[in-house]
């Protein structure tokens, strides 16, 4: 199983960088694998953002996102490293992802993870 690289996320300047205002990015297709068993898990991801000098680029978000098909990490962690990696990339006033997993043997799970304090 591969490991995930940030590399692939790219930024682009804040046209507004003088404002607060509130970014929300659905990606409603994620996958990854569970590593216990190898089997697909599958989930919604919501990134909920304040950006200050930059924002992350639609595209390299998807083929960021896309390598984690291939990578066997729990719930918890994937939702992190995700967050660890946009922070780092953008540098935002504030960031939150939400990581809606599909049931599976009857238990659905939510991560929720934050960046900073909202404003």
């Amino acid at each position: 199983m591969s490991e995930p690289t940030a590399d692939l996320l790219e930024t682009f300047d804040n046209p507004f960088p003088q404002r607060s205002y509130v970014i929300d990015t659905v990606c409603p297709e994620f996958t990854s694998l569970c590593p216990m068993t190898g089997q697909p898990d599958f989930g919604e991801l919501t990134i909920t953002y304040i950006p200050d000098k930059l924002c992350f680029e639609l595209k390299s978000l998807k083929m960021y996102l896309q390598q984690f098909r291939n990578h066997g990490a729990f719930y918890e962690r994937v939702t992190n490293t995700i967050l660890d990696d946009l922070v780092s990339a953008t540098q935002p006033r504030w960031m939150k992802i939400e990581a809606a997993f599909t049931p599976r043997g009857g238990i659905r799970t939510t991560v929720i993870v934050e960046h900073g304090t909202r404003g």
